[in-house]
């Protein structure tokens, strides 16, 4: 994993002030380090300039970027932020080919396979990536990013010159790119937030790939595209059929991401989505002669003041045990206390450019940061609830019934916070269903299901498209603040396809939440694990970091000159904070309630004086 920035321009030579480029790639590329703190590169070419910083985990010597390599007369220059897991499959196709390779790393046999095939490579991939190509014979700049978006990649279009980056602080660093936020981006902040729409980076003239798209730019100026989509078909195997199938493919999953010249680990949270994933990795270490290394998490406080709820309806720890004693791994039990976790809010705001799911945000931030010091590759559960149907939201009746997101159903909260003179400028409402309707429009179908069914695949899509993206988004920005790279196995686009299809009955066999997951991983945990009802990541009921964002929070809104103080109503939000804390309901999803609330509005009153910006009504 890696990250990188640069431009790219077709109406002036890059070279000609190659000196003054150099100087702007630098100050572009040095914001992300944190991504790639192992190298540091740059390359300027006639229309491309690329910035690159490395974090080596494949082929260490010989993965070096910006990589350049020529065929036929002409150059092709990469800079890739990513994995391939079918690199092995791509070199020795290539190979029957008469292709010649240098190096041992996935970022030539990516090249390699961009020269030989062009565009169309990007249906051959099966990995987590986004890149950008400059190719000398066709003379365009070809960018994509991978089919779920694991990996970000931000663009700016400044007159004929396309900005980009694996961060916005990246393209925020070119001359004359000022931090404005106009209604939209406000309508993003408090109508969607910490969720994103689709492409929208927030910050006025800045957006971002959407997962599953592609760019080209050339003299006749950029076109961006969408190369996949999901596949709405007939699903005809039976249940048998399917749960072997479902576990081929997580187990090859799983399996093929382990590779890498780097230590390697897992989080395991005692929950089925990471305990499978452990399972899988251990029994394939324990073949090479390796004990796998796995890590948990918990805040201090939460053995006494952990209440709960059908959201989070058990602890952590206990699994965890069993799981570790099962599995024979090296286990490191990590702790987060009240000021950690409410210190470690400004570092999650700036790792992501935006306020973000507050403590879920800095959490993640200061456990990785942890992990980083003995490992640089970690593989997670993540996005099994997205594809199996594991979210409360998919048997509730009145997600059916109801034209909303199911995880921020009612914006009435999200209203009641924000000024008078605010909501008459933002039409939050309009935006919002927007967003749903315009997501709704694209659902691909299958025409022979019934209203139901229809509804349910609906129900998917949104997940796969919004909530799976923004817990992405969140995992990849705070595991790279730190220079770790995080795997996600349930992302493999072959599984999230194959689940797609298959009707709900199976999904929940035998009316269990996930029947047909942990139908599949029977074998691999044991069953008070496997038949464990859904925890999700653990927040902290600690009275005592309430108290601390109440404080900061009551000091920002004394402040008349604050940002926050121009956005938000103070006299509701004081009556907020002078009841009694409601952990039970939700602000966005599961984890997000009111106490979250506060850390997300003290981010945004960071975000805007920190970044310095400018707010447009």
């Amino acid at each position: 994993m890696c990250g990188f920035a640069g431009f790219s321009d077709y109406t002036r030579n890059l070279t000609k002030q190659i000196e003054e480029n150099k100087k702007i790639l630098r100050n572009m590329g040095s914001a992300l380090e944190h991504r790639g703190p192992d190298d540091f590169n740059l390359m300027v070419t006639e229309h491309a300039a690329f910035s690159h910083a490395r974090l080596a985990v494949v082929d260490i010597q010989g993965g070096v970027q910006p990589m350049t390599r020529h065929r036929d007369g002409y150059t092709y220059n990469i800079v890739y932020n990513g994995e391939l897991y079918n690199t092995n499959e791509l070199r020795e196709h290539l190979g029957k080919m008469g292709v010649v390779f240098e190096t041992n790393s996935d970022t030539e046999v990516l090249l390699l396979t961009y020269m030989t095939y062009g565009e169309e490579c990007v249906h051959m991939l099966n990995g987590i990536y986004s890149f950008v190509i400059y190719d000398g014979r066709l003379n365009r700049t070809f960018f994509v990013r991978d089919r779920f978006g694991v990996k970000p990649l931000f663009y700016s279009c400044r007159d004929d010159c396309v900005l980009f980056a694996s961060e916005i602080k990246g393209i925020l660093k070119y001359p004359g790119v000022e931090p404005v936020i106009d209604v939209n981006g406000l309508c993003e902040i408090f109508g969607l937030g910490p969720a994103r729409s689709p492409g929208n980076g927030v910050f006025k003239g800045i957006h971002e790939f959407p997962p599953g798209f592609a760019g080209v730019l050339d003299e006749s100026g950029l076109k961006v595209y969408r190369y996949y989509e999901l596949e709405a078909r007939e699903h005809k195997e039976n249940y048998t059929q399917t749960v072997e199938r479902t576990r081929f493919l997580l187990v090859d999953s799983i399996e093929r991401q382990l590779v890498g010249d780097v230590p390697l680990c897992t989080l395991l949270s005692g929950g089925i989505d990471s305990s499978i994933v452990s399972s899988v990795a251990a029994h394939a270490l324990r073949q090479k002669g390796r004990v796998l290394d796995t890590y948990s998490f918990d805040y201090e406080g939460n053995n006494e003041y952990f209440k709960a709820s059908d959201f989070q309806p058990s602890q952590d720890r206990p699994f965890v045990d069993k799981m570790v004693d099962y599995l024979g791994t090296k286990h490191t039990y990590l702790n987060c206390n009240n000021k950690q976790l409410y210190e470690s809010l400004t570092y999650a705001m700036r790792a992501k450019d935006l306020p973000g799911m507050a403590d879920v945000d800095s959490s993640m931030l200061f456990f990785c940061r942890q992990i980083k010091k003995n490992h640089t590759v970690c593989l997670s559960g993540e996005c099994a609830d997205e594809i199996f149907g594991g979210y409360p939201w998919f048997r509730d009746e009145e997600a059916f019934k109801n034209p909303v997101f199911p995880w921020s159903k009612d914006l009435s909260f999200r209203k009641f916070i924000l000024r008078k003179e605010i909501l008459e400028k933002l039409p939050l409402d309009d935006y919002v269903n927007y967003a749903y309707t315009r997501t709704i429009n694209q659902v691909p179908k299958f025409d022979a299901e019934s209203d139901t069914e229809a509804r349910r695949r609906e129900i998917s899509y949104l997940n796969i498209r919004w909530f799976m993206t923004t817990l992405l988004d969140r995992k990849d920005r705070t595991t790279m603040a730190s220079g770790l790279e995080v795997r996600v196995p349930f992302a493999d686009h072959r599984l999230i396809q194959y689940i797609y299809n298959v009707p709900w009955q199976f999904k929940y066999h035998n009316n269990t939440v996930k029947g047909l997951l942990r139908d599949a991983a029977r074998g691999l945990l044991p069953d008070e694990v496997l038949f464990r009802r859904k925890s999700p990541y653990p927040k902290t009921y600690n009275p005592g970091y309430e108290m601390l964002l109440k404080r900061q929070l009551k000091s920002i809104l004394d402040n008349s000159q604050s940002a926050l103080c121009k956005l938000v109503d103070k006299e509701n939000i004081i009556k907020l904070m002078n009841s009694p804390a409601d952990y039970g309901k939700p602000w966005f999803g599961q984890l997000m309630a009111v106490p979250q609330m506060y850390a997300y509005l003290i981010q945004i009153e960071q975000w805007i004086k920190e970044y310095k910006i400018k707010i447009e009504l």
